[in-house]
Parts: C-alpha cells; sequence; structure tokens
C-alpha cells in the first residue's frame, strides 16, 4: 500500500497559526512578569522557540525558554528539563508540542511539571489530533484534526514548514 503525504498547513498556514497562539497564551497571561515556554524535545522546541520570538515582539513579559526531553518509548522514567525547577517555580508555564498525537508525550510533561507549585499551566500544540489515548487536551491549538489510527502527521520546521498527513 503506498503513502500519500497531503499537506495539511502550508508554511504561511503554520505561521499565522504559531503568530494567533502567542497571542492567546499573551491573553491569558498579561498581568505576568515571565512566562515559562517549555517545549518538548526536537519539534516542540522549535514551535517553543517560534513562540517565544513572537511573544517577545507582541509584549514586555519576560518569555524563559525549556527544553523538555524525554524517551517517548518510556516517557515514565526519563522526563528531564534543560533548567532547574527553581526557575519555573510560581511562574506561568506553557507546555509546547507540536502535535498531539496519542497524548503520551505531553501527559508525561505535564506530570513531570505538577511536582513544583506553578502560578498558571496550560498546554500548546500546532496540531491536535482527536484520536488520544490519555484524557489529556491541548488549551492553545492551531488546528485540530480528525484522523484514522493509521494515519500520520508530521510537521517539518524549516526554511518552509509544512504539516502533512500520510
Amino acid at each position: 500500500m503506498q503513502t500519500t503525504d497531503n499537506i495539511i498547513l502550508t508554511h504561511e498556514q503554520i505561521q499565522h497559526k504559531i503568530k494567533r497562539i502567542a497571542y492567546q497564551i499573551y491573553e491569558t497571561n498579561v498581568n505576568e512578569k515571565e512566562i515559562i515556554i517549555a517545549g518538548i524535545a526536537e519539534n516542540g522546541y522549535i514551535f517553543a522557540e517560534r513562540l517565544k520570538a513572537i511573544l517577545e515582539d507582541i509584549s514586555n513579559i519576560h518569555i524563559t525558554l525549556c527544553e523538555v526531553t524525554m524517551d517517548k518509548s518510556s516517557p515514565q522514567n526519563t522526563v528531564k528539563t534543560s533548567i532547574s525547577d527553581s526557575v519555573y517555580k510560581n511562574k506561568s508555564l506553557v507546555l509546547a508540542d507540536d502535535v498531539l498525537n496519542s497524548g503520551t508525550a505531553l501527559v508525561y510533561g505535564v506530570k513531570h511539571f505538577l511536582d513544583v507549585p506553578l502560578t498558571r499551566f496550560k498546554t500548546a500544540v500546532l496540531v491536535n489530533r482527536n484520536h488520544k489515548k490519555y484524557p489529556i487536551k491541548a488549551d492553545f491549538k492551531g488546528i485540530s484534526l480528525s484522523t484514522s489510527l493509521h494515519e500520520h502527521v508530521q510537521v517539518t520546521f524549516g526554511e518552509r514548514d509544512l504539516a502533512t498527513l500520510e
């Protein structure tokens, strides 16, 4: 069986959605002095970097980036962050990933951050799939898709960003 790629978001659409999510994050955190944007390693971190750049353009809130790494085959044991918990303690935090597939990465990321008191905790994804293994939702999302379990959503960040469905 041959797979085909269907473009679901073009470069321009991705840029627009990231900008809209950044504005939503700003509106939610308008009274905060600092926001931590924690991106799940690789594409989630790239997404977080782009959110940070826009937030710095549209607000005077200090944005701190954090990279969240985990072994996605056994995330319950391996969640690590690039900053210490004292940096994000009692701050507003947004956990970001490119695609919410089964919810595994996001749910274990959330679990990791729940060990430290936060003033606000939200999640952001560029693409939200409606088939999840865990009862987790994205507070900020670029697009929601109803896909079959056999389809795969992939975001490619680069000079010409693309989100495809195979």
